[in-house]
C-alpha cells in the first residue's frame, strides 16, 4: 500500500498517484524479544508438566486472532501483506478481508483496483461469523459505502477492540479523500474505534486543515480526535518538523503519554503505519491493556527498521522492512541454512576450564579448532551466568559464520533464541525435541543424545536432526558416564533413520576404529578433552581430521 490505510475516492486517484511516505524512524531494543522467547519457553514446558494438549476438547486454547480489513500491496511492504507478517511476527493469527488490490512498488503506486462493495461484505461475514476473531484492524477503505459496510458487520458481530489506521494524506501532504468521504469515516467508523493511529498529516486532515507543528499541538489535536468518539488516540509524530526523535503522542481520555526515541537512519520504511497498527491489534488480542499495546508495537516497530536499515529491495526512495529478523541471517553467515550430515564429521564440543587450563580464551580456542578442521561447533558452558554465556556465544558465532561452521549451543534455547545461533544439543534429560523444535522453528539444527535404538527411534519421531551416540568409551568429561562400546554404537546407529556422530572417550587412538564400524549413517566423531585439553588445539585438530579422513577413504 502506499499507507496502511489509505481512504481512496476514485474520481481523484489516478495512476499519478504518489507514494506515500511515513519516515517514522525509532530506536533499536531487542531485550523484548529474549524475554517474549523466554515466556514462551515457559509456556512449552507447564504444558509438557501438565500433559496438556492441543487436542484435548476440555483445554483447547483460544488462539489469539486480528482480522485485517485493508488493501493488497503488490510489493509487500505494506497493508495486507505488512498486516501478515506483523500479527505473525508478534505470535497472533490474522486473517484478512481485502478492499483493494494495488500495483506498487517502492518507487510508487501504478494502479489500483477497487473490490466490490457486496463481496467485500462476503469476505465479512465468512470470517467474522465463524473464526472468533478478538481484534479487526483496518487499513485501506477505499470507499463511503465499504466504510458502511463495516460498521453495519461490526455492530452485527462484535469483536474485542477495533483499531484504526486511517491513512489518508500523499507525501506532498495532499488530502486523498474529499470532504464527504472524510465525514463518513468520522461519522461511521471513529465513534467504534477503540484505538486511533494517525500521523500529524493524518491528525490534521481529519481536524479539517488544523496545522500540527509542536508536541503540544499534537496534544491538542489528540484531545480534538477523542471527542469525535474513539477510547484511544496515538498521534504519530515522525514527520514533526525540528524534531531529533520520533515522538508519539498516546492519549486515553484522561492522560498523556509521550512516547520518544531516537530516530533510525534508514530508507526502509515503507509500512510502518501498517505494521505499528497491526502489532498494536495483536498484542490487544493476546489480552494486552492498550497503553501495553502500543509501547510494545512501538518496540517491536524500532526493532524491525533497525535489522532491516540496510537492506536493498527496489529502486525506489522508500523501501520496506523485514518483519521477521530474518532477510540478512543468510547472507551474514555465509553458510547454507539447511542441515548438512556431513557437518558432524569432526565435532568439537568446547569446555571452559580446560581452555583456562591451557590460558586460552573459548574465542581462541574455537577459532584454532575451525582452522584444524572442526566441522561444527557445540558451545557447552555448564557454570556460566545467562549474561556471560550470552556475550560469549555471541564472539563465537562470529568466528563461526566467518568461516562457514555452524555453531550449536548445548542444552540453552534461550541463548541460541537470542544470539541467532544455528541450533542446539540437548540431552536425553533436557528439554524434550519437539518442544526445542516449537521453540526453534523448523530450519535451525538440533540434536539429542541418544543411548539406546529406542531413544534413536524417538528423536526421528520428535523432529531432531541427528542424535549424539554415546559414550563409545569412558570418559572424563562426564562421571558415571555408562559406555556403550563400538557393539552399542552400532546397534544405535542401525536403528536410527538419523545421521549419528559418536561421542564419548574419543581421540586420536580410537577415532579410526570408530569411524571403521561399517554403518553408513554414522558421519562422524564429537571431541571435547581430545581437542581443548591440549596445549596445541591447532594441532590436535589437524592431526585428528587427518585420522578421520583417512579411516572414511578405508570405509569406502
Amino acid at each position: 500500500m502506499a499507507s496502511c490505510g489509505i481512504l481512496f475516492n476514485s474520481s481523484i486517484f489516478n495512476k499519478k498517484f504518489l507514494l506515500y511516505h511515513k519516515p517514522v524512524v525509532l530506536r533499536s531494543r531487542f531485550s523484548n524479544l529474549i524475554v517474549h522467547q523466554s515466556q514462551k519457553i515457559r509456556t512449552f514446558m507447564e504444558m509438557e508438566g501438565n500433559g496438556a494438549s492441543v487436542s484435548d476438547d476440555a483445554s483447547k486454547p483460544k488462539i489469539p486472532h486480528v482480522l485485517t480489513v485493508a488493501g493488497s500491496d503488490s510489493g509487500a511492504g505494506a497493508g495486507i501483506q505488512a498486516d501478515i507478517k506483523a500479527c505473525a511476527a508478534r505470535g497472533v493469527y490474522c486473517s484478512t478481508v481485502i478492499t483493494a488490490v494495488t500495483a506498487q512498488n517502492t518507487v510508487g503506486v501504478q494502479g489500483v483496483n477497487i473490490v466490490p462493495q457486496d463481496f467485500v461484505a462476503e469476505q465479512l461475514k465468512s470470517v467474522l461469523s465463524d473464526m472468533q476473531v478478538d481484534v479487526v484492524k483496518t487499513g485501506m477503505l477505499p470507499s463511503i459505502d465499504i466504510v458502511k459496510i463495516l460498521n453495519q458487520s461490526l455492530r452485527k458481530f462484535p469483536v474485542r477492540a477495533l483499531v484504526v489506521d486511517p491513512v489518508m494524506v500523499s507525501t506532498s501532504g495532499d488530502v486523498l479523500a474529499g470532504p464527504s468521504i472524510l465525514s463518513s469515516f468520522r461519522e461511521e467508523l471513529l465513534p467504534l474505534a477503540d484505538i486511533v493511529t494517525p500521523n500529524i498529516k493524518e491528525a490534521s486532515a481529519l481536524l479539517g486543515g488544523m496545522p500540527l507543528e509542536t508536541v503540544a499541538d499534537m496534544c491538542s489535536a489528540a484531545k480534538l480526535l477523542h471527542a469525535i468518539g474513539p477510547r484511544n488516540i496515538l498521534v504519530k509524530g515522525g514527520d514533526l518538523p525540528d524534531s531529533l526523535d520520533a515522538v508519539d503522542i498516546f492519549f486515553d481520555g484522561k492522560d498523556y503519554h509521550e512516547l520518544r526515541s531516537p530516530r533510525i537512519k534508514t530508507r526502509n520504511t515503507h509500512g510502518t503505519g501498517c505494521t505499528l497498527a497491526s502489532c498494536i491489534a495483536a498484542e490487544l488480542a493476546k489480552g494486552s491493556s492498550m497503553l501495553s499495546a502500543v509501547k510494545v508495537a512501538k518496540r517491536y516497530v524500532e526493532t524491525a527498521l533497525e535489522y532491516s536499515k540496510d537492506i536493498f529491495i527496489g529502486n525506489g526512495r522508500q523501501g520496506p522492512f523485514d518483519h521477521l529478523l530474518r532477510l540478512t541471517n543468510s547472507i551474514r553467515s555465509g553458510r547454507q541454512q539447511t542441515f548438512n550430515p556431513s557437518d558432524l564429521f569432526l565435532y568439537a564440543v568446547t569446555d571452559s576450564q580446560m581452555n583456562k587450563k591451557w590460558g586460552r580464551s573459548m574465542v581462541d580456542a574455537i577459532k584454532a579448532a575451525i582452522e584444524g578442521g572442526a566441522t561444527i561447533v557445540q558451545l557447552r558452558e555448564k557454570d556460566a551466568e545467562t549474561r556471560e554465556f550470552l556475550d560469549m556465544a555471541k564472539a563465537c558465532l562470529e568466528i563461526c559464520r566467518s568461516h562457514g561452521v555452524p555453531l550449536l549451543i548445548d542444552d540453552r534455547v534461550d541463548v541460541a533464541l537470542a544470539c541467532d545461533a544455528d541450533g542446539v544439543h540437548v540431552g536425553h534429560s533436557d528439554m524434550p525435541v519437539r518442544i526445542a523444535r516449537a521453540l526453534l522453528g523448523p530450519e535451525k539444527i538440533i540434536g539429542v543424545s541418544c543411548k539406546t535404538p529406542e531413544q534413536a527411534q524417538q528423536a526421528w519421531i520428535d523432529g531432531a536432526d541427528y542424535i549424539g551416540c554415546g559414550g563409545v568409551y569412558p570418559t572424563n568429561t562426564k562421571a558415571n558416564n555408562p559406555t556403550l562400546g563400538l557393539d552399542g554404537l552400532k546397534a544405535v546407529c542401525i536403528a536410527s533413520k538419523l545421521p549419528v556422530v559418536a561421542i564419548g572417550g574419543i581421540n586420536a587412538s580410537n577415532a579410526g576404529c570408530v569411524m571403521e564400524t561399517g554403518v553408513s549413517n554414522l558421519e562422524g566423531v564429537a571431541v571435547v578433552s581430545a581437542l581443548f585439553d591440549k596445549e596445541s588445539v591447532l594441532a590436535e585438530t589437524r592431526n585428528l581430521h587427518a585420522i578421520l579422513m583417512e579411516a572414511a577413504s578405508q570405509v569406502k
